[in-house]
């Protein structure tokens, strides 16, 4: 394993409850292997990512009930084309190059894993959108 594939596997938090057997699908093992650690190590920069998309768009988000907030998220992630790129870009920067290679096998399956991977991560922690929570 070349120097930079082994450098992010070694960052890249380890998940315990991330199941993995023979019975897996390719889909499956790919999205617990690579996708939830990926996505859970890169918690903070889509946080982040988020409150800048709320701040651009006139932060109608924090004028929102909750369940309206809930599906800002998800019609946000889901239908600004941009946005989620450059949220699958923030994912896919960290894959391997043996990563990558399997990711373009059947992109479309598993970008749709990851966004909605993301969009349930960001409702999961609505909480740390408000305006006066710093992310690190």
């Amino acid at each position: 394993m070349d120097n930079r594939s082994s450098h992010l596997k070694q960052i890249r938090p380890v998940l315990e409850t991330a199941k993995v057997n023979s019975e897996t699908s390719d889909e499956e093992y790919f999205q617990n292997v690579t996708l939830r650690p990926i996505i859970k190590f890169q918690n903070d920069l889509l946080t982040a990512a988020f409150k800048n998309y709320i701040r651009k768009h006139k932060n109608k988000f924090y004028e929102l009930n909750l369940e309206a907030r809930l599906q800002y998220i998800e019609r946000s992630i889901q239908k600004d084309i941009k946005f989620r790129n450059s949220l699958k870009g923030m994912v896919i920067g960290q894959f391997t190059v043996e990563e990558y290679l399997t990711y373009i096998e059947n992109s479309s399956a598993l970008n749709k894993r990851m966004m909605n991977m993301v969009i349930e991560r960001l409702k999961s922690q609505v909480q740390l959108l408000e305006p006066d929570t710093l992310v690190y």
